[in-house]
């Protein structure tokens, strides 16, 4: 199907709904959910406050009204007129530009911006057109700017469904790769440069208690400066070498299904074991590989488990391993692609911090510990 032909279908899929909130969530149950989920997605955007921002797939301005708070200035943008005109309605102030527009084709001056917002957007374009848009995006942004995207992975979340259903429901993983190596930067002799450099990936906590659905994702990603030089991180080196997805995989049949430890599920019922672990209570899981960890803890103690690593691959296969297990499991589980060492949580956030065959990779465990403590 052509590229035209591809915006005509999106189009006339949008133009059967009525600009109302459920339709924006595709969602009988959106209410309950928008004010389940609105705070948790504006906590991982960084402060607004006196930044020029760019809100694109805005639909009836959602997050508008919470962007344009303290925000120097507010651009934001939709493809369906009917929608930024109940935007504009709700939210018009001098401070705003409303701009009905395809971002296929949307133009916008060069570093202009320094966050760049959007929520269920890029599962509606191709991969040819994320490449497209991601490198305008690079162009619209300072450097050291910040992309936050939320998009819906592996398959539906809402429980409205009118007619096909044109929409892109990818892996973290694809996003991960189209985002950080765009087509036309892989073919340039920028081929291994990541562009944006990935900070934080996690699953909206909302939708994992509501209903044991991991697979609502938030991305925070960095414009790197530009340089001569590749910029490469540890996790790409990760990724790229040790912990490529099939590397992940030989080791799960070595060491049993989820695990990639030595002594897989005996070794961790042992430790675990040692924990007097209790339901209700909160963990931190550092290094939670694929899951398997966090899925013990939280079906055998009924305790509520934050898994974190930073491969992008092993959360990615950790989530397709969430879907396998029962919903008392599923609701129990979070988990987030961030570095531990960089990270910040609330004081007091969790009664127990787990961690297997991980702190040996990070330097500075001083700083760490005063972290955990």
């Amino acid at each position: 199907m052509s590229e035209t032909n591809i915006r005509q279908k999106m189009q006339e899929y949008w133009k059967q709904y009525e600009p109302s909130l459920e339709s924006m969530m595709l969602s009988q149950d959106a209410k309950n959910l928008d004010e389940m989920e609105r705070d948790e997605i504006l906590s991982y955007v960084p402060d607004v406050k006196d930044k020029s921002v760019l809100e694109l797939g805005s639909g009836i301005g959602r997050f508008t009204e919470y962007l344009a708070k303290g925000s120097k200035h507010l651009t934001t943008v939709d493809f369906i007129e009917q929608y930024v005109e109940r935007n504009r309605a709700n939210n018009n102030a001098p401070h705003i530009d409303f701009v009905s527009a395809d971002v296929t084709t949307l133009q916008l001056p060069a570093t202009k911006y320094d966050i760049i917002f959007s929520n269920w957007l890029l599962m509606y374009l191709d991969d040819n057109e994320i490449s497209q848009l991601t490198l305008k995006m690079l162009s619209w942004l300072k450097d050291g700017g910040i992309l936050f995207i939320r998009e819906s992975c592996f398959h539906p979340s809402g429980n409205i469904k009118l007619g096909s259903n044109p929409t892109f429901y990818r892996s973290p993983s694809d996003y991960f790769s189209l985002l950080q190596r765009p087509v036309q930067a892989r073919d340039a002799e920028q081929i291994n440069r990541r562009v944006f450099q990935l900070e934080r990936a996690n699953s909206v906590y909302a939708y994992v208690k509501a209903k044991g659905n991991p697979n609502q994702l938030c991305f925070l990603l960095r414009k790197m400066p530009h340089s001569s030089q590749e910029y490469e991180s540890f996790q790409a080196f990760l990724d790229q070498n040790q912990y490529t997805r099939n590397g992940i995989l030989r080791y799960e049949r070595i060491f049993g299904s989820t695990y990639v430890s030595t002594g897989g599920k005996e070794t961790t019922e042992e430790f675990c074991a040692m924990l007097d672990l209790k339901s209700g209570q909160t963990v931190l899981d550092v290094g939670c590989g694929i899951g398997g960890s966090a899925f013990h803890m939280a079906g055998t103690y009924g305790v509520d488990v934050r898994g974190l690593d930073l491969s992008t691959n092993m959360i990615s296969i950790a989530l397709e391993n969430q879907a396998k297990f029962p919903l008392e499991v599923k609701k129990n589980v979070c988990f987030e692609i961030t570095d531990v060492t960089q990270q910040e949580y609330p004081d007091a956030s969790f009664d127990v911090i787990y961690s297997r065959d991980t702190l040996l990779h990070i330097g500075d465990k001083e700083t760490l510990f005063a972290k955990f403590f």
